[in-house]
């Protein structure tokens, strides 16, 4: 079975600043891969080089057995969640319609099979309800389940996700994850999912991709999430802690990597320093 998306030997550097060097990963259709590491690692830069805004350093990059190309229809993307600002006329239907239409040049009525899938849409992801609101009255989590609808517009082989899960509740966090994982499940789309907060997602992931200090690891997560592996990772004593369900990892001065994102200390571990110790 060709692999969905297949790096081989992917490098990326900034200057003299080398984001991680030599990745070779092939990721399968359905499967769903979680990519963690602290701010400043290069996840979101990865989830660039794999659209094809960012130019490999080295290496290759290949979705569906070509090289990647900007503005694949096949690649969905669901960003982090942002608030749309009041006033904004743009509804949750015409959120998700534009996974259909927005490639397009100019303004047109949508077709009736356009509409059916829009409307099909709408109901997959559970935005009936709301679907002629305005996207700015909409909560967080109805926000990014357009969003969601929107990056499944296209029956995408590949869903590209950037911190999907940031500034909503646990409930809703549940909801976006829940969707995703059953869309997956159903279409056999791959995910790749950047996040800080391994938790919401661990019981869909099959495999993580752990960047830090310029190197990464990769396995899954009961291989990945030991101490002795984030050790030799960071560089520095890193330790893990499984405790109600979470999993949070702990530097060698107690300042946490919590990974139920609710950790609220001076240094939460998403800005743990990817070029020296945990600090």
């Amino acid at each position: 079975m060709t692999p969905v998306l297949s790096l081989r030997g992917a490098s990326l550097r900034f200057g003299d600043r080398e984001l991680w060097a030599g990745l070779d990963l092939d990721v399968e259709p359905g499967e769903f891969v979680a990519v963690l590491g602290p701010n400043g690692a290069g996840k979101t830069t990865l989830l660039k080089a794999i659209l094809g805004q960012q130019e490999l350093t080295a290496g290759t990059a290949e979705f569906l057995g070509r090289p990647v190309r900007r503005g694949h229809r096949r690649i969905g993307y669901i960003p982090q969640q942002r608030l749309m600002e009041s006033g904004t006329p743009l509804r949750a239907r015409d959120m998700i319609a534009l996974g259909i239409t927005g490639h397009r040049w100019g303004l047109r009525r949508e077709s009736r099979a356009e509409r059916e899938r829009v409307d099909a849409l709408v109901a997959e992801v559970g935005a009936t309800d709301f679907a002629l609101a305005p996207v700015a009255s909409l909560s967080g989590g109805e926000q990014q389940r357009a969003r969601v609808g929107q990056a499944l517009a296209s029956d995408p082989a590949l869903l590209l996700c950037d911190e999907p899960l940031i500034s909503l509740d646990l409930r809703h966090q549940r909801g976006v994850t829940d969707l995703i994982d059953e869309q997956r499940r159903k279409t056999g789309a791959a995910v790749v999912f950047v996040t800080h907060d391994v938790n919401p997602i661990l019981d869909a992931v099959d495999r993580v991709v752990y960047i830090a200090g310029g190197h990464f690891t990769i396995g899954t997560p009961d291989e990945v999430l030991q101490a002795d592996v984030l050790s030799a990772l960071y560089g520095t004593p890193v330790d893990v802690v499984r405790t109600m369900g979470r999993i949070v990892i702990v530097g060698s001065n107690d300042a946490a990597h919590d990974h139920d994102g609710h950790g609220h200390h001076a240094d939460h571990g998403d800005d743990l320093d990817p070029e020296g110790p945990v600090r």
